[in-house]
Parts: C-alpha cells; sequence; structure tokens
C-alpha cells in the first residue's frame, strides 16, 4: 500500500525514523488523500530530535515489528517534527487541551481523513502502566470507534471544532497602562519560590519572559523583593545542575525544584533567553558569575552550535547510548581518574560522592555553595573544569538537531548582539553577523523569508515568530553597527506581517501567512492568533517590541499606530489570565516608555559616552549613533535638530518625545541615566 518515506526528508527527527517498519508519510496532501481513499483515521506523531520521551516511544512502539504493524493496517500515520511545524504543533497541542489533557511530546493525535482531531494523548506504553492504557489498546480502541462509532467521531470533532475555532479568538482593549504591569509584577512575584528561585515546584523551566517583567518593575522602582526573586533565580540557575558546569549552556528545565537535575537537551532559545537577561540583571549588578556564564555560554553557542554557513543550530539532545544524560554525568572514580590529587577539592564544590547525587551518578553542580571563591581557587577549578571537558570529549556525544530555524536564529542574534555591545566583544558582533546574513540570504525565497533550513533545503514561509524575531536580530545589529541595511530588513519585514498576517476585522498578527497552505500543500484547518508566551515568547509580544523600536529609532508614526492596535487587539486578555501574556505585558512598557540613546558625533569621546550607555541596565533602549546631526531624521523624531555641542561628540537620552539636555561628559552622562 505504502512505506515510510521520511527518508526523503531533512529534518533530523524525521530521519530518526526513516527506518521504522511504521508507513510515516511527512505532513502533505498526499497522506491526507490517502486517508480519504481508504476511508481510515490519521495517527499524527509530533516530536522533536532532542525530545527524551519521543524516543523512548520510539523504541518502544514506533521499532517494534507488531506495533508498527497495527498502525499500519488500521490508520495512515504521519510524522511531523514540531521545530520544523510549529503552525500544526500549535493546533493539535490546543485540541489535546480542549479533551483536558495536559500537552507535551510526543503528540499523539488521531484525526478524520480532513485534518480533524477527534482524540489524542501524548505518550502511551507499550503495556499498560503510569496510568495510561497500552498503545495497542488505544490503536485497537480508536480504530474500532472511527468504524463503529462514526458518530461519537463527529461529535468529538464538533466539540474541538468549536475549542479550535476560539484559538483567533482574540479579547480587545483599550491598552495597558504602567500601573497594571506594576500590579501584575507584584502578584507575580508571589508564585516566585523564596529558596531556590523560579516559580512553584518540580518541574521548572526557566519562565524568562516573566522575571524580565519583575526585572523591569524593579527597574521602575518597585523594590528589592523583585530585584531578589530575579537574581536568586538566576543565581540558583547559574549553579545548578541544569547548567552544564564543563562545556556551558543551560538545559531545557529541571526536574526538581532544585535546579539540579536537568532534562539534559539544549535548546537554542533557552540559552538565546538567558543570555540576553543574564545581560540585562549584570548591567546592573555587576555579578561575576553572571558574566562567566555569560562568556561559558557563549564558548558554548559558538564551539557547538554553529551550523552550516553561521547559522546557529537548533538543538543538543537529551539521550547518548540510549540514556538520557550519559553524557554529561559523572561518577566518581572517573573524576578521581581524570583529576588525580586535584579531585578531592573539586568533588567536594561540586556535589561528587560515592554514591551521586542523582540515579547513582553525580550532576555537577555548586548549589551547596552559591558564592565564588577566590579567584585563585576559581582558576584552579577552571583547570580542573578544562581538563574533564577534554576527557568528555571522548564520550559519544548526543545527537545534533542541525537545522537553522529563523525565528530561534533571531532570539539569538538579538541577545548575543546586545551581549557583544555591553562586553565589548567584537568577535561576538562577529558571530551575530554571520548568522544573520546566513538567515538574510540562504533562507529567503522569492521576497519572502522562510522557516526552517536544512541540507540545502528551504521548507515553510515564515510565522510570525520568525518575522518578528529576526526583526529583533536586524535591530540589535543597527545598534551595535550602524549598518543601515539592517534597519532596510527590519522595514521588509514588519511589511510583510501587515500585508500577509494582519487581522483587519479583530486584530493582532495570525500565527501563519494568509498564503501559507498554497505554498507549503496541505491546507491547516484554523490559522492561530495568540499573545501567549509558550516555550518561546509569543510573536506578537515579539513583533510589538519590534513595532516599538523601530518607531524610536526612525520616528515613523505607522510604526507606532501599528502597536498602539496590536496591544490594543490582545489588552483584554490581561483581565481574562495575564499568566502567558509576560513579552506582550514588556511590550506595553516599550510602547508607552520608548528610551534613545542618541550619540552624534564620531570623535574618541562619542565611544566613552556609548560605553556609559551600554552599562546601565536598560531593557527598552535603542542607541542610534549618527555622524553628523539629527537634520536627517524625521521632522517629528525627538532628536530632529539636534547636534554637537562646542565641536565634541553629544549624547541626547530621549523618552518618548522628550530628550534630555546634551551631554558630552561621560561623567554627566552617567549621573542623568542614574537619574
Amino acid at each position: 500500500m505504502t512505506a515510510n518515506r521520511l527518508d526523503r526528508e531533512t529534518s533530523p527527527y524525521l530521519l530518526q525514523h526513516k527506518d521504522n517498519p511504521v508507513h510515516w508519510l511527512p505532513w502533505g496532501g498526499e497522506a491526507f488523500d490517502l486517508a480519504r481513499r481508504l476511508d481510515r483515521p490519521v495517527l499524527l506523531s509530533v516530536g522533536y530530535a532532542a525530545c527524551h520521551w519521543c524516543h523512548v516511544m520510539a523504541h518502544e512502539s514506533f521499532e517494534d515489528p507488531a506495533t508498527a504493524a497495527l498502525m499500519n493496517e488500521l490508520f495512515v500515520n504521519i510524522k511531523v517534527d514540531r521545530e520544523e511545524r510549529p503552525d500544526i504543533d500549535q493546533i493539535y497541542q490546543a485540541a489535546l487541551s480542549a479533551l483536558g489533557q495536559h500537552g507535551g511530546w510526543p503528540l499523539t493525535m488521531f484525526l478524520t481523513p480532513e485534518g480533524q482531531p477527534f482524540w489524542g494523548g501524548t505518550y502511551f506504553p507499550p503495556r499498560s502502566k503510569y496510568g495510561r492504557p497500552s498503545f495497542s489498546d488505544v490503536l485497537h480502541g480508536v480504530a474500532a470507534t472511527y468504524r463503529d462509532a462514526r458518530g461519537k467521531v463527529e461529535q468529538n470533532v464538533s466539540a474541538l471544532g468549536d475549542a479550535l475555532s476560539r484559538l483567533s479568538d482574540n479579547r480587545d482593549g483599550d491598552g495597558v497602562d504602567i500601573g497594571v504591569l506594576d500590579r501584575i509584577a507584584a502578584r507575580l512575584l508571589r508564585e516566585v519560590d523564596p529558596f531556590h528561585g523560579g516559580v512553584g515546584g518540580a518541574p521548572k523551566f526557566p519562565q524568562v519572559p516573566m522575571f524580565k517583567l519583575l526585572w523591569r518593575a524593579y527597574l521602575r522602582g518597585g523594590g528589592t523583593a523583585l530585584r531578589d526573586a530575579v537574581v536568586n533565580t538566576l543565581t540558583h540557575m547559574c549553579q545548578g545542575g541544569i547548567y552544564d558546569h564543563l562545556g556551558g549552556g543551560f538545559a531545557r528545565y529541571s526536574t526538581d525544584e532544585r535546579w539540579l537535575a536537568p532534562h539534559f537537551e539544549k535548546m537554542l532559545y533557552d540559552n538565546a533567553q538567558l543570555l540576553r537577561l543574564l545581560t540585562l540583571v549584570w548591567q546592573e549588578t555587576g555579578a561575576p558569575l553572571f558574566q562567566i556564564r555569560i562568556e561559558e555560554t557563549v564558548d558554548w553557542l559558538l564551539r557547538e552550535m554553529v551550523a552550516e554557513g553561521g547559522g546557529f543550530a537548533a538543538t543538543l539532545d537529551a539521550d547518548s547510548e540510549g540514556e538520557e544524560g550519559r553524557f554529561y554525568v559523572w561518577r566518581e572514580t572517573e573524576i578521581d581518574a581524570v583529576l588525580g590529587d586535584g579531585a578531592k577539592r573539586f568533588k567536594q564544590i561540586y556535589d561528587v560522592g560515592r554514591g551521586g547525587n542523582w540515579e547513582g551518578v553525580a550532576i555537577l553542580n555548586r548549589l551547596n555553595q552559591l558564592d565564588l571563591f577566590d579567584q585563585a581557587t576559581e582558576s584552579a577549578l577552571a583547570l580542573d573544569r578544562a581538563k574533564l571537558l577534554a576527557a568528555r570529549a571522548a564520550r559519544i556525544r548526543p545527537g545534533w538537531d542541525d537545522k537553522v530555524l529563523a525565528d530561534w536564529n533571531g532570539l539569538m542574534i538579538a541577545a548575543l548582539a546586545e551581549a557583544a555591545m555591553v562586553f565589548d566583544r567584537p568577535d561576538w558582533r562577529a558571530a551575530a553577523n554571520r548568522a544573520f546574513n546566513f538567515v538574510v540570504q540562504r533562507m529567503s525565497a522569492d521576497g519572502r523569508l522562510r522557516h526552517v533550513y536544512r541540507a540545502g533545503v528551504l521548507k515553510h514561509l515564515a510565522s510570525v515568530d520568525d518575522l518578528a524575531a529576526m526583526t529583533l536580530a536586524a535591530l540589535a545589529l543597527f545598534e551595535a553597527d550602524g549598518d543601515p541595511a539592517r534597519l532596510v530588513h527590519a522595514t521588509a519585514w514588519i511589511d510583510i506581517l501587515d500585508r500577509h498576517h494582519w487581522d483587519a476585522e479583530r486584530g493582532g498578527y495570525y500565527y501563519t501567512a494568509d498564503d501559507a497552505a498554497a505554498v507549503d500543500g496541505a491546507p491547516l484547518i484554523c490559522r492561530v492568533k495568540t499573545a501567549h508566551d509558550a516555550s518561546t515568547p509569543a510573536g506578537n509580544g515579539l513583533a510589538l517590541h519590534a513595532l516599538s523600536r523601530l518607531y524610536a529609532v526612525t520616528g515613523e508614526p505607522r510604526f507606532r499606530d501599528r502597536a498602539e492596535a496590536l496591544l490594543s487587539a490582545f489588552a483584554g486578555e490581561v483581565g481574562r489570565n495575564f499568566f502567558p501574556l509576560p513579552t506582550l505585558l514588556n511590550g506595553a512598557e516599550a510602547l508607552q516608555r520608548p528610551f534613545l540613546a542618541v550619540i552624534i558625533g564620531e570623535d574618541p569621546n562619542a565611544d566613552a559616552l556609548a560605553r556609559v550607555v551600554l552599562s546601565h541596565s536598560l531593557p527598552d533602549r535603542m542607541l542610534l549613533r549618527l555622524n553628523g546631526d539629527g537634520a536627517a531624521l524625521p521632522a517629528d523624531h525627538p532628536a530632529h535638530g539636534k547636534g554637537m555641542i562646542d565641536g565634541k561628540a553629544t549624547a541626547y537620552i530621549c523618552l518618548g518625545q522628550t530628550c534630555s539636555a546634551p551631554a558630552t561628559d561621560p561623567a554627566a552622562l552617567d549621573a542623568l541615566l542614574k537619574d
């Protein structure tokens, strides 16, 4: 009838399944045409290359000939990489939630031949356990229901269809003022673990947009409790097992409340968000620990995550040799063999003992002593870590998903460009530029940005997340090097968002473009429009930041007007549930309080003035450097007509439409910013 067709794909996740005895088909019209012709339900399986439980279900079920035969007999089987097709994942995760179940991966959904969901779950074991039915029982039951009780299927389809129709049902409002943001921050502060940081108990995720919201509230004068919540969380993460103390970089989340035992996969988007937040907090605190972790994380990024042509790869797997975390954990005897006489001190500091601290082995961490030691001790520990890293390099490495995703690259490029400016690292800025140029030059076709690139193949029109994140990347690089081409790209991407994603009736940007089906094949059953953050910041929230920053730099009213309409489109959501909205809420402040630092002139004093600006924690700062004067700026730009004073490079700080008095002395500018 058919065969496994995944060998023709480029996604590392799909290629992991190309030798399964399951007759997997990729998402597309061919699969649904086959389901209609055979009148069979579709089994949709969604996962990603670094997903531990996806591997478990694959080994237990998809590699099992008997289970595969059952799947092939009863269903048309479609395999989807959620990182390649987040639009598909969003829809069917929402359907699972409407069924009253928790989402996650692997996602296992059952669809009609028209793509309508009627039942599903996540991981199913080969035998009944964990309170879950066996996968084979599920297959028999779903197939029998589809065959013999079509009315129940149609009833579920109708109910879930009503739920899915609300995925684009935004609630508008009159905007969000600063007082509301302060009250939300005070409420969210109550959710923070006062001992270990983070939100709630196990498992713990970084929740970066939320901690940005708390940090912003602190900077507005909200009190030290807000500051302490952010600093304590970052400190525990930086010293916990969620951080790779040998190779750098953060894992996706911690399975416990102390940040000790991570789910060992490393995602580009998590590290991008944490890099940006650590930089922002370091600008205020100057904490040496945060600078060290920033530098180590960038070292990891540039050593292990640069894909073809300079773009950044998506993920590193949690598993190697069939075991989660095997690459990263240690036995005491292994530490002794590598470090010899120096092992005792290292083991004491990094929590290594005979019985281990996790499933009989040790996850390196410094949670028992959060503070750094003296410089001599830290230097000695750095040498120990280098030896262990070299020894670890001989192990079988976890899988590497080297596809380049436009949205995740945008997040990392922006974070890396900002860190490059703050820490004066031209090499970091060069890496950010290489990644940006790769996306621009290799990930567009017919004038449109694409979502994913791998092995010379471009796929899928860019989403709102892709376009908004890459706009922010362009603006960050424009700050870093002043290249006007960056503004051209930023404006062009916003124009595409407005042309192909904007909801003219209700406001807000749809996740997918209005012509995506014509380009990508099988149509989606609905278009999602949301401002809710998930594992990555919501595209509508990112777009609000991008529009606000574009307005601050260019002074063009159309960007401000669109930003105001975008915020209004989702403002009513705040009263319903503000917990998933921190990126949008942070964008509300960016819109109401645009912060532009303009430095005019190119003498040596200009660099000193820029260093002062970059030393301050200013979440919405845009830095604009002009060679001449502000005459070239639009007439309604706040810095229009500003110039140098006494022939010296001069800084102006503009909040909204009001600019400060000129400052030519770095100390005076520092005092102005502190005020």
